[in-house]
């Protein structure tokens, strides 16, 4: 059967569901239409980044050191563009920038390690996402559940430690404050919203989550300890058997760490507020960044039951986020309303320019690799990530999280001539397709640009700016000036917002 998706509908769709859209990509995407191609690309194989190069090094050893912050940036940048598993892709970086583990911390080896393991829970189910994350080695370190210790005779100077468990309930599945299904706050009679979770039950959730280490090789040159699971401590004293109780959820006493962890995943999915918190987040990263209260309301509720009773399934989440009306909508232009869409952050403006480029790897500047200076993969500044989904646009009640990336270092970044950088790319980038439509005359300029990066339909004012710039814009050859003037149309708001 034929599919009826239009070329529009499919460059806007592939917007939303990868790094960039190519023209084999939309192509895909609309030969197979929308289901297919979603289902396709949950029975692709899992890609990975190859942390092998950097599995041995010494950190305290500049080149070393340095060696493995470029590898691991290249590594990344090629899975993001080149990754045939584009829906994985963009789900786990999803999931990424707000269940965080950050280089800062865990060093490059533990940031690739962490990306390889939220790409193969990405299409699972959250529970398991969440008990995973738990026993996850680079969340062990970066979170510090590692030091998670009670004091006891044995130990009388452990002490819990609470800040994974803060994080788990704060960040990866409650937020701070009771909410609807539609994601609207709960409030009590005088107005005031009405709080998930106590101090006390942070520190309770603490006490269930002590008792993990690291199993294997503690050579701290060997970052293979990042891989695998953290296991219980085979210590007695390092867990904390005494009953507890955690947002009212009494935990019996003498229960080993493993058995506690299978209470805290049931708690926490069970809880009211898990679905419309994690399905807001997931709806900013794919689609939109102000979600309409219904759109947050139907992927809730199929979070909390994908149809078959299953809680958390991860594909029905996605696939709902991604057929919704509300997300299908603006497949015919001009049909959905303004404020509707997401700004491009800075990854997803960079890796646009080059798959709409065809590239295989990031650009080089002198010799160094080009990267979106306002957000480096996997090395978040902070737990709470590049941005807060809760951050609005200056001046407006609008969720606009990723306008806080918009500073003037990284508008000024993206004014920067990619000239040379795409010069030197040579093979690794397709610039000459668009030197030879500039060769040919300015309009075929547009025409190629309108196609490639505007779904063929690029704004008639910025079609004829681009046509009236074109005799006087900068570079030696028609290459270098075909990339100057492309460099202008993708810095204006037509392109940094994907609607």
């Amino acid at each position: 059967m034929a599919s009826s998706v239009t070329r529009y509908a499919a460059a806007r769709f592939a917007d939303q569901v990868s790094f960039g859209a190519t023209p084999a990509l939309v192509a895909d995407i609309q030969a197979k239409g929308f289901e297919r191609w979603i289902d396709e690309q949950f029975a692709m194989p899992v890609s990975k980044v190859d942390t092998a190069p950097i599995a041995r090094y010494d950190s305290q050893n500049p080149e070393a050191s340095n060696f493995a912050y470029r590898y691991s940036n290249r590594a990344l940048y090629a899975s993001f563009l080149t990754a045939p598993d584009q829906l994985r892709r963009r789900v786990s970086w999803s999931l990424s920038q707000f269940i965080v583990v950050s280089m800062a911390k865990v060093e490059p080896y533990g940031g690739m390690s962490y990306s390889n393991f939220l790409q193969q829970h990405a299409f699972g189910n959250y529970g398991e996402l969440i008990r995973a994350v738990t026993m996850n080695p680079p969340m062990g370190v970066y979170l510090d559940n590692l030091e998670n210790r009670p004091t006891s005779d044995e130990c009388r100077w452990c002490a819990p430690n609470e800040n994974y468990a803060r994080e788990l309930m704060q960040l990866f599945t409650l937020g701070v404050v009771k909410l609807n299904l539609d994601g609207s706050v709960q409030r009590d009679a005088a107005g005031r919203p009405i709080e998930t979770y106590s101090q006390k039950d942070v520190e309770e959730l603490a006490r269930a989550l002590t008792g993990w280490r690291m199993e294997g090789n503690s050579d701290h040159l060997d970052y293979r300890r990042y891989d695998g699971e953290l296991v219980p401590d085979a210590w007695r004293a390092a867990h904390d058997r005494g009953a507890k109780v955690v947002l009212g959820r009494a935990f019996p006493a003498g229960v080993e760490a493993r058995q506690e962890l299978d209470t805290i995943v049931s708690l926490l999915m069970s809880h009211q507020n898990i679905a419309p918190f994690v399905s807001l987040r997931l709806i900013q990263h794919l689609v939109t960044s102000d979600p309409s209260p219904a759109y947050i309301a139907r992927i809730a509720t199929v979070f909390r039951d994908n149809g078959q009773g299953v809680a958390g399934d991860m594909k029905a989440v996605v696939k709902a986020i991604l057929l919704d009306p509300d997300a299908r909508r603006g497949d015919k232009p001009g049909a959905d309303s303004p404020q509707f869409g997401k700004m491009r952050e800075p990854v997803l403006w960079y890796t646009g320019l080059l798959r709409g480029l065809n590239c295989k790897r990031e650009m080089m500047w002198n010799d160094i690799h080009v990267m979106a200076p306002g957000q480096k993969p996997f090395d978040a500044p902070s737990v709470f990530s590049f941005y807060l989904p809760t951050d609005r646009a200056p001046g407006s009640n609008l969720l606009a999280p990723e306008q806080r990336l918009l500073t003037s270092e990284e508008l000024a970044w993206r004014l920067m001539s990619f000239g040379d950088a795409v010069k030197r790319a040579g093979a690794d980038c397709d610039a000459s397709a668009f030197g030879r439509a500039f060769s040919t005359s300015p309009a075929a300029f547009a025409d190629l640009v309108s196609e490639r990066f505007f779904r063929g339909a690029m704004p008639a004012t910025l079609r004829q700016t681009l046509i009236d710039l074109a005799p006087t814009t900068w570079g030696d050859t028609p290459d270098l000036k075909a990339i100057s003037l492309l460099q202008f149309a993708l810095e204006t708001p037509y392109y940094g917002v994907i609607h």
